[in-house]
């Protein structure tokens, strides 16, 4: 038995609140990575991307704060600059509900 590379597999879209929860949580383990030298900062880094994006897509105009400050904690992170990054990534956090 092989794997089916005829076709993409369907993208993994959270429906309704379910976004959210899962928005929560990436970015709670990103937050509690984001410093660790072992790969945490790549990780990381990509997780908020990964909900940035997520979140953008769904409603861009809803999410544009928490898109921007995703952004901005990302571009911190890049920046070794985990103390902004940390407070950017609460308060995206805090937006999220």
């Amino acid at each position: 038995m092989g794997v089916d590379v005829r076709s993409p597999k369907p993208l993994d879209t959270h429906p309704g609140d379910e976004l959210l929860e899962w928005a929560r949580g990436q970015l709670a383990i990103a937050r509690s990575i984001l410093d660790n030298p072992g790969g945490g900062l790549l990780f990381a880094t990509q997780t908020i991307g990964q909900v940035r994006s997520a979140l953008h897509e769904r409603d861009a105009e809803r999410w544009q704060e928490t898109v921007l400050s995703l952004d901005r904690a990302e571009e911190a992170a890049l920046h070794r600059e985990f103390v902004a990054a940390s407070k950017l990534l609460d308060e995206a956090t805090a937006r999220l509900g």
